[in-house]
């Protein structure tokens, strides 16, 4: 259904009183209890019944040479056609509910249940980046939070629903920022090392999104683990500022391993020490998150102001992932964000977005004369054996091309043959 408006959110953190505060972790603990109702149910249902198959077999007994023909009767686990849906799921919920669940909003339960439906239906898509059967939720989760659609903002203050009929202190919750002036849609709110934030999505109209002006200029982007190639040069995902965050993570993670077991046993009760670096680690962990999200943000936003089309690879990150080697640092160079950060920006501010075929030989294909190579010439992770080459050399062994048996840097021959895209789109195949 075609809208009107752009979704754009701004995280806000909150500063609850004592009493909101207490509000909002009954609010996380609920939505993880409907959460976790609601997948007991939804897989009690998908089994509904059970049907019994009738098989005959035949038996062959040696000392009399005589067959006897016997009956066995196999159970079976049907599941319930149409499968469930999360309104069915829903209404049987709120049918058993207890009495002390009504001093909760109605709401919390049926966002949670509209949400495992989500999960579900990217379930049974495995084109999804997230793609897995959906999970319990556990307590002992860092980030707990819930969702809302009655929450509004209101003189720049955070207001929750209050539920019918419960006698208790409500006020309003004061946010880190101003916000902005336009209707939200369905908050998020969540606690996170104790601290806690609100998602608020805006619905901006999109007159207000004006295109940028254009500059005649186009790039792509190669995707490499710690740094993006453009064709202004490349960006640091990684820098050495985040890899001693990093470090300090590693560290803080070989201290709780060993603070987990005294005198060779696991710990059944937590010390404080182990408490307290436990907490270290979870501000590193967030440190690391908000100064890679600023870089993604900040590069994306410099590729949108100074380029018209932009092409990017269609990386299977989870297929590159199943090499130890390189897995770690995929993960951290966020390549997923980074496609999701461009695919809204080109989308705001009409610049031309071009997805290169999953099967395109950016990396394989001479970007001067265009020969691809193919068999023992081909370039791996360990560079060419055959040649002698490293991973991150080119060299094209055509005798009719200017670089032939030149040393290029892969990486730029890579976003060369991806920027060529742009002009060429009949080459956006496999080759």
């Amino acid at each position: 259904m075609m809208t009107n408006y752009y979704l754009k959110t701004r995280v806000y953190e909150l500063f609850p009183s004592k009493t909101m505060k207490a509000v909002l972790d009954r609010n996380c603990d609920y939505r993880r209890y409907c959460w976790n109702q609601a997948l007991a149910l939804w897989n009690d249902l998908y089994f509904a019944h059970q049907i019994y198959d009738k098989i005959r077999y035949t038996t062959f007994t040696p000392k009399e040479n005589k067959k006897t023909h016997q009956i066995k009767i196999i159970k079976k686990d049907v599941h319930l056609n149409p499968s469930p849906s999360w309104r069915l799921v829903r209404d049987k919920l709120v049918e058993d509910k207890e009495d002390w669940q009504f001093n909760y909003s109605a709401h919390l339960l049926q966002l949670a249940v509209q949400d495992l439906g989500k999960a579900w239906n990217n379930f049974f898509d495995k084109a999804q980046p997230d793609w897995g059967k959906p999970r319990f939720k556990s307590k002992r989760e860092v980030r707990q939070g819930f969702k809302s659609d009655q929450a509004k903002v209101i003189n720049g203050e955070l207001v929750l629903e209050k539920p019918k009929g419960l006698k208790q202190e409500w006020e309003a919750i004061g946010l880190s920022e101003k916000p902005l002036d336009y209707p939200t849609g369905v908050m998020s709110i969540y606690r996170e090392s104790g601290r806690y934030f609100v998602s608020i999505p805006y619905k901006i109209p999109k007159n207000e999104f004006k295109a940028k002006a254009s500059t005649g200029r186009v790039t792509g982007v190669d995707l490499n683990v710690g740094h993006f190639n453009y064709i202004a040069g490349d960006e640091r995902i990684l820098p050495q500022k985040l890899e001693y965050t990093y470090e300090k993570i590693k560290h803080y993670q070989r201290l709780l391993a060993r603070k987990r077991k005294v005198n060779g046993r696991k710990e059944s009760t937590k010390s404080n020490n182990y408490l307290k670096t436990r907490t270290k680690l979870q501000v590193a962990y967030k440190r690391a998150t908000n100064n890679q999200n600023d870089l993604l943000q900040k590069f994306t936003a410099k590729l949108t102001n100074d380029y018209d089309a932009i092409v990017v690879e269609n990386l299977d990150v989870k297929k590159m992932m199943m090499s130890h080697v390189a897995s770690k640092g995929m993960h951290r160079s966020m390549f997923g964000k980074f496609r999701q950060i461009i695919a809204y920006k080109c989308k705001w501010y009409g610049r031309e977005l071009i997805i290169a075929n999953s099967l395109y030989p950016s990396t394989q294909r001479c970007a001067v004369c265009g020969t691809v190579k193919k068999g023992e010439d081909k370039i791996t992770l360990k560079g060419n054996k055959k040649h002698g080459t490293k991973h991150n050399e080119f060299i094209c062994y055509n005798s009719k091309c200017p670089n032939y048996n030149q040393k290029v840097d892969r990486d730029e021959n890579a976003m060369l043959n991806l920027t060529m895209l742009v002009e060429h789109p009949e080459l956006n195949k496999a080759l």
